[in-house]
């Protein structure tokens, strides 16, 4: 069997691991072999492909972050208009089965390609951790440590300096980050994008803190986040070419307000695509490693239209129409867990 596989959309801290997986399965357990496509689906179109071969660079790539075929974003418009150029290099290729490594648009395009005849697996990643039926992707603790660790570095500044930081993390539709990197750090308040908030309870809170003698605050705000209607002026600064509202700056606008009502000393830190970056933590090398083997695997049985995910302490694969039903968002009662602990 002759296997693709592609890197496709945002990068993310894994991606290395799950093509040295694939890689290593492939030859080891199959006697197959595998070829890459460079910059997500617009390689695929390009047929700009590269032989990945069992040997001792593919094996140095567990630790690396980022992704060595590169990724990147191809409109849906562009790629369903080119079903035929995808099928025609796939079989120039002599491609068998592809397996996608993606998140939530790279899952759909998978997913239409399936439906078109296109033998494909898919693999779930995203820092967001907002891909449905799989428990976690990888990319999500990497992204979770890194942001964990600029909290507990700000806590000491901010109770040396008597501030108010607002740590701002990613999370365009959902709060993953924000919640598990808040609870880790220990924020004093949590703000997500599926609890609209109201920022004259943030700053009672923060007053309540002072007041108290703890004259420091720390406040972790997704970047999606929203205020309930009515309770603050938010610019809207559009829609990207994919039709993704822009974002950035909420930290910035809930810091401004708290300063304004309170006269405190009030800063925001962005942590942006950092989070992104650098090499992955032990959880999602093994992840990562663990979902490429079972793809792998999976494409061997002909088990194409799926998607591998993870289930309590199992790999498992479902329909990629599972995997791409919705985003999944945080729970109340997860949130909850957090508000316990405000203040």
């Amino acid at each position: 069997m002759r296997i693709a596989t592609l890197t496709s959309g945002g990068d993310c801290p894994g991606l290395n691991a799950v093509i040295r997986a694939i890689v290593r399965t492939a030859n080891q357990e199959h006697d197959s072999t595998v070829v890459g496509y460079r910059d997500g689906w617009l390689g695929l179109l390009d047929d700009d492909r590269v032989d990945l071969y069992d040997d001792d660079a593919i094996d140095k790539i567990l630790v690396r972050g980022g992704t060595i075929l590169g990724t990147g974003r191809l409109h849906p418009d562009i790629f369903k208009a080119n079903l035929e150029t995808i099928k025609a290099n796939l079989a120039d290729a002599r491609v068998d089965a592809l397996i996608a490594i993606g998140g939530e648009g790279t899952l759909k395009g998978a997913k239409w390609l399936a439906d078109n005849g296109v033998p494909v697996i898919g693999v779930p990643k995203t820092i967001d951790n907002d891909v449905l039926a799989t428990d976690y992707t990888f990319g999500f603790d990497s992204a979770v440590a890194v942001a964990t660790d600029a909290i507990d570095r700000l806590h000491t500044t901010a109770e040396s300096h008597k501030r108010i930081f607002l740590v701002e993390v990613m999370g365009r539709h959902t709060g993953w980050i924000a919640l598990h990197a808040g609870l880790a750090g220990g924020a004093h308040h949590i703000v997500i994008p599926e609890v609209p908030f109201d920022v004259s309870e943030i700053t009672k809170s923060m007053e309540r803190r002072f007041q108290m003698g703890e004259k420091y605050g720390i406040i972790v705000v997704a970047e999606g986040a929203q205020p309930r209607p009515g309770t603050m002026a938010v610019d809207d600064k559009g829609v990207d070419e994919f039709g993704h509202r822009r974002l950035g700056g909420m930290g910035q606008l809930i810091g401004e307000e708290i300063s304004r009502s309170t006269g405190y000393d009030v800063r925001t830190t962005v942590l942006g695509h950092v989070q992104r970056g650098g090499v992955p933590t032990a959880f999602d090398r093994v992840l990562a490693s663990r979902f490429g083997v079972h793809a792998t695997r999976a494409a061997h049985r002909g088990e194409f239209g799926s998607s591998v995910v993870l289930r309590g302490e199992f790999i498992e694969t479902v329909p990629l129409s599972e995997v791409v039903a919705k985003v999944k968002t945080v729970p109340m009662q997860r949130y909850e867990i957090a508000e316990a602990l405000f203040g």
